[in-house]
């Protein structure tokens, strides 16, 4: 099931470099409240989520734009999206900025359409958690999707208010997240159930994507709207629930040595879940689906 390239780095992932641990086999960043791996296989997974999220909202923003000159992608990640939106705003300068500069891509697609990095593209390294590397009132619209596991819950109120700090007057503030699967078998439900206690942990609430709009509001902005849309799990939802279970699984796999070593579950436990949810989705009926929330709002004039 190819729907995506995978990418190749030049430059190789070096577990004795300060920032990083390695952990069941994979690439952790040091001192992070994000659980999943930063490597190269993590990268794929988030490509493959990218191409899912844009076919099911049948585009990369809701927000409504009017030629902005200015974008940034909180928690960029591979940089799909950014390169994608800078691609289809020629005119604007799109920066992506996360905790993790992206690996140099000798792959030859770089986002839908694009065969190569658009020069309007550009990267910074920073941490919303902190103070992003950016003066007040610089970007015409901000987006930040699926950084759920990476913020504990008491710092939402801050984040909203540095993605504000940076947002001109009138720009655009845009937020995705997931939340709960509604109707799932009980490998689905157990595997979340691991997934929402490991990140209790951290002091992230991996339940709240529900709550965006009113995290916008109470933050200040106007203008708020949710849009919610439900992602068929399994063989049942077609294409897009193949790719859905196929996402979830790669998470399953990514988060299994960190419920284990957190004593949520055994390792016989969670494996059960997994070959649960395996063949929950495999099967051609079902009704397990998975909500993705979005949200946007915009900064009031001062």
């Amino acid at each position: 099931m190819a729907w995506f390239r995978r990418r190749r780095a030049v430059v190789v992932d070096d577990p004795r470099e300060h920032r990083f641990f390695l952990f069941g086999g994979r690439r952790h960043l040091q001192s992070a409240t994000y659980p999943l791996p930063k490597d190269m296989a993590e990268v794929n997974r988030l490509d493959f989520q990218h191409y899912l999220l844009r076919t099911g909202f049948r585009g990369n923003y809701a927000s409504p734009l009017q030629n902005p000159t200015s974008i940034l992608d909180v928690g960029s990640g591979s940089g799909r999206w950014g390169m994608e939106m800078a691609a289809l705003f020629p005119l604007a300068q799109v920066t992506g900025v996360d905790l993790v500069p992206p690996a140099v891509d000798e792959a030859t697609t770089l986002g839908h359409g694009l065969t190569a990095r658009p020069a309007n593209y550009s990267f910074t390294q920073g941490n919303v958690l902190e103070r992003l590397p950016f003066p007040d009132r610089s970007f015409d619209f901000v987006h930040q999707r699926l950084l759920i596991t990476a913020i504990p819950s008491a710092r939402w109120p801050d984040v909203i208010q540095e993605l504000t700090r940076v947002t001109k007057p009138g720009g655009w503030i845009e937020l995705a997240e997931c939340g709960v699967p509604q109707d799932g078998g009980p490998g689905l439900t157990g595997l979340w159930n691991t997934w929402i206690a490991l990140c209790a942990k951290r002091g992230v609430d991996f339940t709240m994507g529900h709550t965006l709009g009113d995290l916008l509001r109470h933050g200040g902005l106007g203008n708020v709207t949710q849009h919610h849309l439900l992602f068929p799990m399994g063989a049942w939802g077609g294409h897009i629930g193949v790719m859905s279970a196929t996402d979830c699984m790669a998470v399953a796999q990514a988060l299994r040595a960190g419920v284990i070593a957190a004593n949520i579950a055994s390792e016989q436990q969670y494996d059960h879940l997994m070959a649960l949810a395996k063949d929950e989705f495999a099967r051609p009926k079902g009704k397990g689906v998975l909500p993705f929330y979005l949200a946007y709002g915009q900064r009031q004039q001062a």
